[in-house]
């Protein structure tokens, strides 16, 4: 009798461990819908995702930049995914097969270099893009091609943006995005071998654009999408954002 009691108590000890355990786990429960990594304000992330509707504005509360899934609903205040300037979503390791792509979704909101609040876009013109100007850019490649789609809000109103897709992340030194990502090495600006985004910005300082092309992106070769102060295929840098684009192969 006594041994039968002993194992009694230690089957409900081991029991109430289990319990405890599964409160804290959430032992039998897998992902479910609306599971999000960490949500950490002022950080970049990426994921994959799906088809890309384009936004009508930043997420709400979005401060400095980050990236979501397409297919999901705008992220609530401060619902930023987590991540390092490492972790970012770059498709698949080949040329894409059946059903294979690369989609996303990134924002930001624009702070002058050096501020407190480190933030994936910057300004270097607060006359042309005031600190918390915001902007949206969205990529999505099939085997068809690849479509990337840029808004902004926030800007000087009625000013003709030139806009590029660039091959380094932003700095600082506004020189620091490097060059245009062009399909084929060139010499010259050609709209037809890059990602070329110009815009005019409508009376409320909003303004969108989107360029289309039969190819998907190098793996690692485009990171920025720069704003110019003119149109075209060069001028002033006024501000950059860091944009994850996916690609594929080699860089």
């Amino acid at each position: 009798m006594a041994a039968a009691g002993a194992l009694a108590g230690a089957a409900a000890l081991v029991a109430l461990a289990a319990g405890v355990l599964g409160a804290a786990y959430g032992a039998g429960d897998g992902p479910r819908d609306g599971d999000r990594h960490g949500p950490v304000a002022g950080t970049g992330g990426a994921v994959p995702s799906g088809g890309v509707p384009l936004l009508g504005g930043p997420p709400g509360g979005a401060r400095s930049g980050g990236v979501q899934p397409s297919d999901a609903s705008p992220l609530a205040d401060g619902d930023l995914f987590s991540g390092s300037g490492e972790d970012r979503f770059s498709g698949s390791g080949g040329a894409p097969t059946g059903g294979e792509g690369v989609a996303l979704r990134a924002y930001g909101r624009f702070t002058p270099p050096g501020s407190f609040v480190p933030s994936t876009a910057l300004t270097y013109d607060r006359a042309l893009v005031p600190a918390g100007a915001w902007i949206v850019v969205e990529q999505s490649t099939e085997r068809s091609g690849t479509v990337v789609r840029a808004r902004v809000g926030g800007l000087r109103p009625g000013h003709a943006f030139g806009a590029h897709v660039h091959t380094a992340p932003c700095d600082a030194d506004p020189a620091g995005a490097g060059p245009h990502y062009q399909h084929r090495p060139a010499p010259g600006a050609d709209p037809a071998n890059e990602l070329w985004l110009d815009f005019t910005a409508d009376a409320a300082g909003e303004g969108n654009a989107e360029t289309r092309h039969d190819r998907g992106l190098r793996r690692g070769g485009a990171q920025s999408v720069v704003l110019h102060a003119e149109q075209g295929g060069a001028g002033t840098r006024v501000a950059c954002f860091t944009v994850p684009f996916g690609g594929y192969g080699a860089p």
